[in-house]
């Protein structure tokens, strides 16, 4: 009789729990509204919540093409010992970029789809449509896919709560850019497929 209480008792604070507390995703979009790309400046009118989270605060600068091709990717020594080689921004220090000559970048024609022309941190953007099984998604004025390679790093992203990103010129792979995602620090590498 006793455990049969303690099984109900458990089971109604795991109801009740389970009711209050909305899930992660729905808590993101209930704070953020979505709409496509625009253009900030400076201090902008932005909403705290749209306020970059990762890089200190910070839209990074662009990042520096490397002069040596064989350049490994550069990792984080974090203070803890722990190191970061994932693709990511910390301190406007770009990390876990591909070395230039990475084979699975090249491509015959580079930008056969066109050129994307608001690129850097003065452009932030929202995605207007996702294509979870295609790895698409749209802004206002175009259209990308991201890497193969690269799509586990970013299939978890609320890609339809409002995030803001920011698209950069690859320095090292031509045809490619790098869309940068101002709240978790994390970029990866995308494609243009035209407007």
């Amino acid at each position: 009789m006793k455990t049969r209480l303690v099984l109900l008792s458990a089971s109604v604070l795991i109801l009740s729990a389970s009711i209050l507390l909305p899930p992660s995703a729905e808590a993101q979009r209930s704070g953020r509204s979505g709409g496509g790309g625009g253009r900030t400046s400076g201090g902008g009118s932005r909403t705290a919540q749209s306020r970059p989270r990762a890089n200190q605060g910070h839209v990074p600068t662009a990042p520096a093409a490397r002069s040596n091709p064989g350049e490994p990717r550069q990792a984080e020594h974090l203070s803890t010992g722990h190191v970061n080689d994932m693709p990511h921004v910390n301190h406007n220090q770009w990390f876990g970029h591909e070395q230039p000559n990475d084979a699975r970048f090249h491509m015959d024609k580079p930008f056969s789809h066109g050129r994307f022309a608001h690129l850097g941190p003065t452009f932030r953007y929202r995605v207007t449509r996702f294509d979870a099984n295609r790895h698409r998604f749209w802004f206002s004025n175009g259209s990308f896919e991201v890497a193969t390679w690269d799509w586990p790093l970013c299939a978890d992203w609320c890609w339809d709560c409002g995030e803001d990103f920011v698209v950069y010129d690859d320095p090292d792979h031509p045809g490619w850019n790098m869309l940068y995602n101002v709240h978790t620090g994390v970029y990866v590498h995308v494609q243009y497929m035209g407007a």
